[in-house]
Protein backbone atom coordinates (compact mmCIF):
# COMPACT_ATOMS: atom_id res chain seq x y z
CA UNK A 1 0.00 0.00 0.00
CA UNK A 2 1.46 3.36 -1.08
CA UNK A 3 0.80 6.26 1.26
CA UNK A 4 1.59 9.93 0.75
CA UNK A 5 2.86 11.53 3.96
CA UNK A 6 0.97 14.52 5.35
CA UNK A 7 2.54 18.01 5.29
CA UNK A 8 2.45 18.02 9.11
CA UNK A 9 4.61 14.92 9.22
CA UNK A 10 6.89 15.98 6.38
CA UNK A 11 7.72 19.40 7.84
CA UNK A 12 8.37 18.14 11.35
CA UNK A 13 10.36 15.24 9.94
CA UNK A 14 12.41 17.55 7.74
CA UNK A 15 13.47 19.54 10.80
CA UNK A 16 14.54 16.34 12.50
CA UNK A 17 16.51 15.03 9.54
CA UNK A 18 18.28 18.34 8.95
CA UNK A 19 19.05 18.91 12.63
CA UNK A 20 19.19 22.69 12.33
CA UNK A 21 18.01 24.43 9.19
CA UNK A 22 16.52 27.65 7.88
CA UNK A 23 13.03 27.94 6.43
CA UNK A 24 14.05 27.38 2.81
CA UNK A 25 15.98 24.20 3.64
CA UNK A 26 13.05 22.83 5.66
CA UNK A 27 10.60 23.61 2.84
CA UNK A 28 12.82 21.98 0.24
CA UNK A 29 13.43 18.86 2.34
CA UNK A 30 9.73 18.55 3.18
CA UNK A 31 8.65 19.07 -0.43
CA UNK A 32 5.86 21.33 0.83
CA UNK A 33 4.49 24.71 -0.20
CA UNK A 34 5.73 27.71 1.77
CA UNK A 35 2.24 28.32 3.15
CA UNK A 36 2.08 24.77 4.50
CA UNK A 37 5.54 25.05 6.06
CA UNK A 38 4.61 28.34 7.75
CA UNK A 39 1.42 26.80 9.12
CA UNK A 40 3.08 23.66 10.46
CA UNK A 41 6.06 25.48 11.99
CA UNK A 42 3.79 28.03 13.63
CA UNK A 43 1.62 25.35 15.22
CA UNK A 44 4.66 23.27 16.18
CA UNK A 45 6.35 26.24 17.81
CA UNK A 46 3.25 27.03 19.87
CA UNK A 47 3.09 23.42 21.03
CA UNK A 48 6.78 23.36 21.90
CA UNK A 49 7.77 20.86 19.21
CA UNK A 50 10.22 23.12 17.39
CA UNK A 51 12.28 26.14 18.30
CA UNK A 52 13.94 28.87 16.28
CA UNK A 53 17.36 30.15 17.22
CA UNK A 54 19.79 32.67 15.79
CA UNK A 55 23.56 32.73 16.11
CA UNK A 56 25.19 35.82 14.59
CA UNK A 57 23.96 35.74 10.97
CA UNK A 58 22.80 32.13 11.15
CA UNK A 59 19.21 31.28 12.02
CA UNK A 60 17.24 28.08 11.86
CA UNK A 61 14.75 25.61 13.24
CA UNK A 62 15.42 22.57 15.39
CA UNK A 63 13.31 19.88 17.02
CA UNK A 64 12.75 19.84 20.78
CA UNK A 65 12.52 16.63 22.82
CA UNK A 66 8.73 16.96 22.75
CA UNK A 67 8.90 17.46 19.01
CA UNK A 68 10.94 14.32 18.62
CA UNK A 69 8.26 12.38 20.50
CA UNK A 70 5.51 13.87 18.32
CA UNK A 71 7.50 13.15 15.16
CA UNK A 72 7.89 9.51 16.14
CA UNK A 73 4.19 9.28 17.00
CA UNK A 74 3.24 10.51 13.53
CA UNK A 75 5.74 8.16 11.91
CA UNK A 76 4.46 5.17 13.89
CA UNK A 77 0.88 5.92 12.89
CA UNK A 78 1.88 6.25 9.26
CA UNK A 79 3.88 3.01 9.29
CA UNK A 80 1.05 1.09 10.96
CA UNK A 81 -1.25 2.01 8.08
CA UNK A 82 1.22 1.81 5.20
CA UNK A 83 3.48 -1.08 6.18
CA UNK A 84 1.49 -4.02 7.61
CA UNK A 85 4.04 -6.47 6.19
CA UNK A 86 7.04 -4.95 7.94
CA UNK A 87 8.95 -3.85 4.84
CA UNK A 88 10.67 -0.96 6.65
CA UNK A 89 11.95 -3.34 9.33
CA UNK A 90 13.25 -5.75 6.68
CA UNK A 91 15.02 -2.94 4.84
CA UNK A 92 16.53 -1.71 8.09
CA UNK A 93 17.98 -5.16 8.80
CA UNK A 94 19.48 -5.22 5.30
CA UNK A 95 20.74 -1.64 5.75
CA UNK A 96 22.82 -2.24 8.89
CA UNK A 97 25.62 -4.30 7.30
CA UNK A 98 25.66 -1.87 4.37
CA UNK A 99 25.99 0.95 6.87
CA UNK A 100 29.10 -0.68 8.37
CA UNK A 101 30.62 -0.86 4.89
CA UNK A 102 29.74 2.77 4.15
CA UNK A 103 31.34 3.98 7.38
CA UNK A 104 34.52 2.05 6.60
CA UNK A 105 34.62 3.46 3.08
CA UNK A 106 34.24 7.04 4.37
CA UNK A 107 36.93 6.47 6.99
CA UNK A 108 39.28 5.13 4.33
CA UNK A 109 38.46 8.13 2.18
CA UNK A 110 39.51 10.43 4.99
CA UNK A 111 42.49 8.49 6.36
CA UNK A 112 45.38 6.85 4.47
CA UNK A 113 47.66 5.15 7.04
CA UNK A 114 51.39 5.40 6.49
CA UNK A 115 54.38 3.86 8.23
CA UNK A 116 54.90 7.10 10.12
CA UNK A 117 51.26 7.83 10.99
CA UNK A 118 48.39 5.37 11.31
CA UNK A 119 45.94 8.27 11.07
CA UNK A 120 47.51 10.25 8.26
CA UNK A 121 44.95 12.24 6.26
CA UNK A 122 44.26 10.90 2.80
CA UNK A 123 45.78 13.38 0.37
CA UNK A 124 44.20 11.48 -2.55
CA UNK A 125 47.58 11.07 -4.23
CA UNK A 126 47.18 7.28 -4.28
CA UNK A 127 44.86 6.61 -7.18
CA UNK A 128 44.65 2.89 -6.48
CA UNK A 129 43.56 3.52 -2.86
CA UNK A 130 40.85 5.97 -3.91
CA UNK A 131 39.69 3.79 -6.79
CA UNK A 132 39.10 0.89 -4.41
CA UNK A 133 36.91 3.11 -2.22
CA UNK A 134 34.98 4.46 -5.19
CA UNK A 135 34.38 0.89 -6.37
CA UNK A 136 32.98 0.03 -2.94
CA UNK A 137 30.72 3.09 -2.99
CA UNK A 138 29.56 2.14 -6.47
CA UNK A 139 28.56 -1.30 -5.18
CA UNK A 140 26.79 0.28 -2.21
CA UNK A 141 24.99 2.61 -4.60
CA UNK A 142 23.47 -0.38 -6.42
CA UNK A 143 22.52 -2.11 -3.17
CA UNK A 144 21.03 1.10 -1.78
CA UNK A 145 18.92 1.62 -4.89
CA UNK A 146 17.37 -1.84 -4.51
CA UNK A 147 16.47 -1.30 -0.86
CA UNK A 148 15.28 2.24 -1.48
CA UNK A 149 12.91 0.99 -4.16
CA UNK A 150 11.29 -1.32 -1.61
CA UNK A 151 10.80 1.60 0.77
CA UNK A 152 9.40 3.90 -1.88
CA UNK A 153 6.76 1.36 -2.89
CA UNK A 154 5.06 1.86 0.49
CA UNK A 155 6.29 5.31 1.57
CA UNK A 156 7.11 7.70 -1.32
CA UNK A 157 8.83 10.12 1.09
CA UNK A 158 11.90 7.84 0.88
CA UNK A 159 12.12 8.30 -2.88
CA UNK A 160 15.04 10.70 -3.25
CA UNK A 161 17.75 8.99 -1.20
CA UNK A 162 19.03 6.71 -3.95
CA UNK A 163 19.10 9.45 -6.60
CA UNK A 164 20.85 11.89 -4.24
CA UNK A 165 23.49 9.32 -3.34
CA UNK A 166 24.09 8.45 -6.99
CA UNK A 167 24.33 12.13 -7.94
CA UNK A 168 26.90 12.83 -5.22
CA UNK A 169 28.94 9.77 -6.20
CA UNK A 170 28.86 10.67 -9.90
CA UNK A 171 30.07 14.20 -9.18
CA UNK A 172 32.78 12.90 -6.85
CA UNK A 173 34.05 10.61 -9.59
CA UNK A 174 34.23 13.69 -11.84
CA UNK A 175 36.52 15.47 -9.39
CA UNK A 176 34.28 16.97 -6.68
CA UNK A 177 35.97 14.92 -3.96
CA UNK A 178 34.20 16.67 -1.08
CA UNK A 179 30.96 15.04 -2.22
CA UNK A 180 32.08 11.77 -0.68
CA UNK A 181 32.33 12.79 2.96
CA UNK A 182 31.57 16.44 3.73
CA UNK A 183 28.51 17.00 5.89
CA UNK A 184 27.83 20.63 4.93
CA UNK A 185 26.67 19.59 1.44
CA UNK A 186 24.64 16.79 -0.13
CA UNK A 187 27.49 14.28 -0.07
CA UNK A 188 27.30 10.49 -0.09
CA UNK A 189 27.94 10.51 3.65
CA UNK A 190 25.26 13.10 4.40
CA UNK A 191 22.62 11.37 2.27
CA UNK A 192 23.42 8.04 3.91
CA UNK A 193 23.30 9.60 7.39
CA UNK A 194 19.88 11.10 6.67
CA UNK A 195 18.55 7.76 5.43
CA UNK A 196 19.86 6.07 8.57
CA UNK A 197 18.16 8.68 10.75
CA UNK A 198 14.96 8.32 8.72
CA UNK A 199 14.90 4.56 9.24
CA UNK A 200 15.54 4.67 12.99
CA UNK A 201 12.97 7.45 13.41
CA UNK A 202 10.37 5.58 11.39
CA UNK A 203 10.94 2.43 13.43
CA UNK A 204 11.45 4.14 16.77
CA UNK A 205 14.87 2.51 17.13
CA UNK A 206 17.55 3.67 19.56
CA UNK A 207 20.79 3.97 17.57
CA UNK A 208 22.74 3.05 20.68
CA UNK A 209 21.02 -0.33 20.65
CA UNK A 210 21.86 -1.18 17.05
CA UNK A 211 23.65 -4.47 16.61
CA UNK A 212 25.15 -6.22 13.62
CA UNK A 213 26.02 -9.87 13.87
CA UNK A 214 29.25 -11.17 12.35
CA UNK A 215 27.24 -12.94 9.69
CA UNK A 216 25.34 -9.77 8.82
CA UNK A 217 28.51 -7.68 8.54
CA UNK A 218 30.13 -9.87 5.91
CA UNK A 219 30.16 -8.28 2.44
Amino acid sequence: MTRLSSPDLMVLHAVRLLGFADFDAVAQRAGARDSEVIRVLSVAERKGWVQHAEFADLGGWSLTDAGRVENERLLATERQDADPNGIVQDVYRAFLPLNARLLKAVTDWQIRPSQADRFAPNDHADGVWDARILDELTTLNVLLAAQNERLTEILPRFADYASRFESALTRAKSGELDLIDKTDRDSCHRVWFELHEDLVATLGVDRGGEYISEADSEP
